[in-house]
Order: C-alpha cells, then sequence, then structure tokens
C-alpha cells in the first residue's frame, strides 16, 4: 500500500515526500493548492467588504483556522445569516491576513512597516496568536529611530508585553536621538507616560522637557497635559534651566515651578535617572569609566584578572586607623543603573580583607551600599543591592589580616536580572557558595589535593585520595567563605568506601573567635551523605570537628557545601517560594557582628595544612601531618 501510495503522489513526491518513508508530507503542495482559493469566486459562500472593496472567502476554512471566525460565521450572530460582511480594518492587512489563513505564509519583508503594524492589530483581534508573535518577533529585528515609536504605540495597545520590553529597551539605549526625532511627537499618550516614567529612559532631563512641550504643543488638546507634564523629573534640572528655559514656556504653573525648586535645594536622594545596560560591566575604559582615586590606579578597569602578583596588577590605598581614608574611586563614564558590583581582593596568599562600598552621583552625598567592615573576605566578591543610579563607586578597605594596605584588582559594576536575595546587607543564596569559584577555601584539614573538599566531585574518590581529614583529638577541618553570607543548611559526605561510621560536631562564626554550634554528632553514628538545616545565621567559617571513627583514628570529609544542595531539600524549599530563607532570617541577627580587629589575632593562630596535588604532606602543627594518607584511612 505505502509503495502503490508514493506512486500515485505523481512527479511531487520526489520534492514533497520522504523518500522510503511510510508517511507522506506534501505540505508544501497542500498550502499551494488551497492559497489558490484565497479571494477566489470559486465555491465561496461569503463576501467580505472592506473599504468598498469585496473580498469573496469560505466560511468553513474561515472558521477551521479561527475561533473568532466561528463564532462570526457560526455562532448564532447575525452575520451567520449574511452573504456580505463589512468590516471596518485596513484594506491591505485583511487582504495579508486572508493570504495567511489560507496558505499559512507571510512575507513580511515585501510589506510597508504600516500594513505590517495594522496586521499585527488584526492577529491581535482575530486570535493568531501564532502570527502575533512571528510578527512581533520580525519586529524586534527591525527595530530603528524611525519606526520604534509606532512599534511602541503597537505593543502597547495589543498589551504585547515582550515587544513593549524591547521596544523600552531601545528607547532606554537611544534617549537622545529618539528624543530629538520626528516620530517623537506621534507617541500615544500612553507611550511617553510610560517612558518618562522609566528610570533609566536617561538624557539630560532638559532636553526630555524640550521634547515633551514639544510632543505637547503637537498633540494639542486631544492629550491630558498635565497628566504627562507631570512625568518630567524637574528637580533634575539646573536652576538656570527652570527659570531660563521652563518657565518661559508657560506649561508649568508658578507653584509647581516653586515646588521643583524647594525639592531640588532640600531633598538628598533626587529621582536620577541613568542609563541601563544588561548584564553588561560598565565600569570599563570602553564606555568611559576611568579610577581617580587610588594608588595604581590603571590596574583597576583593565579587565586582567588573571597576571597580577605581589608587585604589579592592583589598585590600593592605605588603611587608616581612624577609618578616614579616601579609599579607592571609580567615576562611571556616565549616569548608570545598577544594583551589582564585582570586585576581586588581591588573593596570592592566605590573606583577607575587611571593607565597605559607597555609591554617589555627585561626590557629595554617598549611600553606603556594602557594609563588609566586621567580616574577613576573600577574592572575589559579589554584591547585590537596590537598583540605583550610580556615577561614582568608593572601596574603603578598613583591614587586612597582613598589613595595613588594602589591594584591589578588578572592579566590574553592572544591572542584573540575576539577583541574590539580601538581609540586612547580606546576601541570602539558594544556591552552594561553599565552591572555590565563590572564592571559598580550606583554611585547615589535610588533603593530597587543595580545596578537594569544595570541587563538588562526590564519585572520584577511593582509599588515597579525594577527600580532606584530620586526627581525632587533634585539628579540624576549617572552611573559609569568600564573604558573609546567611546560611541555613549544609550537607557533606562522609567517606564511605567500607562500612565504617563517624560521629563528629559542625561550628560557624564570623569571626573565628565566638562559634554556634549547628550540627551536634558527637552521640551518633553516621554514614555516607549528611543534610542538616539550622536557623539562618551569618556564616564565614565552618569548623567540622570529627570525634569518632569505627575504623580508626582519622575522620574524613569528601564533599561540603552550603547551603545544603539535597535534592529533597530543594524541592521542599522551593515550595516556600525562592525567598523562604530571607523571610525565616530573624531580625537579632546583628549579634553575629564582630570587631575585625579584635579577631586579628586569631586568625595568625590558623594554619592550612592542605597538601597540594601529588605531593607529600607537609610539615604542620597537627598530629596527623606525621601520618601517610594510606595510613589516614586505614
Amino acid at each position: 500500500m505505502s509503495s502503490q501510495s508514493h506512486k500515485m503522489a505523481g512527479p511531487h513526491s520526489s520534492s514533497s515526500s520522504k523518500s522510503g518513508s511510510e508517511e507522506i508530507e506534501l505540505t508544501a503542495r497542500f498550502s499551494e493548492q488551497m492559497a489558490q482559493l484565497c479571494m477566489s469566486h470559486d465555491y465561496s459562500d461569503v463576501t467580505f467588504i472592506v473599504e468598498n472593496e469585496k473580498l469573496p472567502a469560505h466560511r468553513v476554512i474561515l472558521a477551521a483556522r479561527s475561533e473568532y471566525f466561528r463564532a462570526l460565521l457560526y455562532g448564532g450572530l447575525s452575520e451567520s445569516n449574511q452573504n456580505e460582511i463589512h468590516l471596518k480594518i485596513p484594506l491591505k492587512a485583511f487582504k495579508a491576513l486572508l493570504k495567511y489563513i489560507y496558505s499559512g505564509n507571510m512575507s513580511l519583508a515585501q510589506m510597508k512597516e504600516e500594513n505590517i503594524l495594522d496586521t499585527l492589530g488584526l492577529a491581535n483581534q482575530y486570535g493568531f496568536t501564532d502570527l502575533e508573535i512571528a510578527i512581533s518577533d520580525y519586529l524586534r529585528q527591525v527595530l530603528s529611530l524611525n519606526n520604534v515609536c509606532a512599534i511602541l504605540d503597537a505593543a502597547k495597545l495589543f498589551g504585547l508585553e515582550n515587544l513593549t520590553n524591547v521596544c523600552h529597551s531601545f528607547f532606554d539605549r537611544n534617549a537622545e536621538e529618539i528624543l530629538r526625532h520626528e516620530s517623537f511627537k506621534t507617541l500615544s499618550e500612553d507611550s511617553i507616560c510610560s517612558l518618562l516614567m522609566r528610570d533609566s529612559f536617561f538624557a539630560p532631563e532638559v532636553q526630555i522637557f524640550l521634547a515633551v512641550f514639544d510632543w505637547c504643543k503637537y498633540n494639542g488638546a486631544s492629550v491630558n497635559v498635565e497628566s504627562v507634564v507631570s512625568k518630567v523629573r524637574f528637580s533634575l534640572m539646573t536652576l538656570d534651566q527652570l527659570l531660563h528655559v521652563v518657565r518661559p514656556s508657560g506649561i508649568l504653573d508658578p507653584d509647581h515651578l516653586l515646588d521643583a525648586i524647594a525639592e531640588k535645594t532640600a531633598t538628598v536622594q533626587l529621582p536620577h535617572r541613568g542609563g541601563i545596560w544588561p548584564e553588561e560591566n560598565v565600569a570599563c575604559a570602553k564606555l568611559n569609566s576611568r579610577t581617580i582615586q587610588g594608588e595604581l590606579r590603571s590596574a583597576l578597569l583593565d579587565g586582567d584578572t588573571i597576571s597580577y602578583d605581589m608587585e604589579k596588577g592592583y589598585t590600593r590605598h592605605s588603611i587608616s586607623d581612624n577609618g578616614e581614608s579616601q579609599g579607592i574611586v571609580v567615576e562611571l563614564g556616565q549616569m548608570f543603573l545598577i544594583n551589582h558590583i564585582k570586585i576581586l581582593l588581591w588573593d596570592r596568599d592566605s590573606r583577607s580583607y575587611s571593607y565597605f562600598v559607597e555609591v554617589s552621583v555627585n561626590q557629595t552625598n554617598w549611600d553606603r551600599v556594602v557594609d563588609y567592615t566586621d567580616y574577613y573576605c576573600r577574592a572575589w566578591q559579589y554584591l547585590f543591592f537596590p537598583t540605583r543610579a550610580v556615577r561614582y563607586i568608593r572601596l574603603v578597605g578598613t583591614h587586612n589580616t597582613v598589613n595595613k594596605v588594602f589591594h584591589v584588582v578588578a572592579l566590574e559594576a553592572m544591572f542584573t536580572e540575576k539577583t541574590t536575595p539580601v538581609v540586612n546587607g547580606i546576601l541570602a543564596p539558594s544556591f552552594n557558595v561553599a565552591t572555590v569559584d565563590r572564592s571559598a577555601t580550606v583554611v585547615e584539614g589535610v588533603s593530597r589535593t587543595r580545596n578537594v573538599l569544595l570541587n563538588g566531585d562526590v564519585k572520584n574518590y577511593d582509599w588515597d585520595s579525594g577527600y580532606t581529614c584530620h586526627q581525632l583529638g587533634s585539628g579540624v577541618i576549617l572552611v573559609q567563605l569568600g564573604q558573609p553570607y546567611w546560611i541555613g543548611s549544609l550537607r557533606l559526605l562522609l567517606w564511605d568506601c567500607d562500612d565504617r561510621s563517624y560521629s563528629f560536631y559542625i561550628e560557624t562564626s564570623t569571626n573565628l573567635k565566638q562559634w554556634d554550634m549547628v550540627v551536634d554528632k558527637r552521640n551518633d553514628l553516621l554514614k555516607s551523605w549528611q543534610h542538616f538545616t539550622f536557623d539562618p545565621k551569618v556564616v564565614v567559617y565552618i569548623k567540622i570537628v570529627g570525634t569518632q571513627n569505627t575504623a580508626n583514628e582519622i575522620f574524613h570529609c569528601v564533599h561540603f557545601e552550603c547551603p545544603s544542595q539535597d535534592p529533597k531539600y530543594i524541592k521542599s524549599d522551593a515550595r516556600e517560594g525562592p525567598l523562604s530563607l530571607a523571610f525565616n532570617i530573624s531580625n537579632s541577627a546583628g549579634s553575629s557582628t564582630f570587631s575585625a580587629a579584635a579577631a586579628s589575632a586569631t586568625t595568625a593562630s590558623v594554619g592550612n595544612v592542605s597538601l597540594e596535588a601529588n605531593a607529600e604532606p607537609q610539615p604542620s602543627t597537627s598530629r596527623e601531618s606525621n601520618v601517610s594518607t594510606r595510613e589516614l584511612v586505614d
């Protein structure tokens, strides 16, 4: 039967069907034949009259392709019994839609933009969702200064959120050019208000005002001028601009003008606008950013995060005892909206730093967005805060565990959608931050490969490698996170290549001085994977202390992570929402802070006894350093 069917298909079978297949696909031929019926009188049983032109059609085809036409032609409405139906819609757009209904094809590249927008409206009106999405995707690709205003109006009118967002992003990146463009005056009232309300629609406010003033004159009495003008941020303009540009226009009454002057002179936090470049570092030379305060300034923004050492590759400032250092200051190329800063602290040895970060729009008023003066931090720092307009970023080091200098290798600033919840200025992550990528390190413990405890490998371990350990009764396994985090869970994998069991306890600290016990399993015998939860708290250091091994006198741990990535825990936590951890954190967490200066003495006593890859154990103060790796397991 299959071979006969292919034979009956004739010459078209070689190009439209799958050779040797049991399925026949002749959709191209079908589409071509159906398209021949479009606006044809053959078998036509209804006629649409659009702009006085008669267009024949077929009820059953229209009803099969659209719920709207099914209701119109077969739903019992008056049109169900009419042979001629009048439609008040654009003719060219309706013809394009009919061709699409009959053939499934539409050549947008051959259409004028106004006809495309009209067709988009019909697709929205008649429920052709796939066509609506396809046209929206095409318009996103062809956005330009000449058409973006019309496309935004259409997107707002038809409720196309994705297309609206793309248009808004285009306006944000080209604000000054758009304001000067003739088409800006044609924007709908809804569209122009939505733009003026955006913090990211960034241009000199006087230029925004002049464009709005022209828009009001162009649109006359048909719009609510007061509603639109009220969206202009007059307090961002200079007094000279308010008195010599706004006042003569007459568009703002004297009381509102005085209110703007009062807001400008009395308010510290003005409603600043700023450019927005999602997921892109704006603290770079390409965007005219520069380091204006600090020693060895050229290194900070050069993008090199690899070739730095004791002598070069970093920017620095001296740490003063009274905390009055001017720090390191970066000037961005313009005002930007940012919510994320990354900095790389110098990390070629085991030192840690304390610091704070402030931002400003004018170098007069500074806002502290990150305060880690009470915590020890190392390597890469991932900092998040509410989105705000920023022109200047100031880093001030307050402590270095080795000397009196604050060293920063790199700084990045950006706006990102990939944020991490912040509670009382401290990140509350849902992902594992006890990783080398997140700047965590094993400060104390014996291993054949440094930081093997944090490398994520939970399969490749045996008698000789793949674990970190310490001798019972002396020594510990100590992990330092890269920065303070709110932590409420952790997980570890005990060495389980035989039937032994372990007892242990786990403590956390922010300062290596005050410790909180979060896990106490000294009276239990546990094996393999272990998952624990506790009241969330600020954590920098985690100390794992083994107290028993049923096989020998050594405690072995293969893997550690916090917060726990146990699949059951993650699934359970997801039901409460991504911010469940943050919502459950007590406001009393401030008691976890400490004095960095008071902790400096204890830091000096922390020894790093991990082993480099393929190296023999190095001498240390811990007794396990005199025991071979095999002996530690056996």
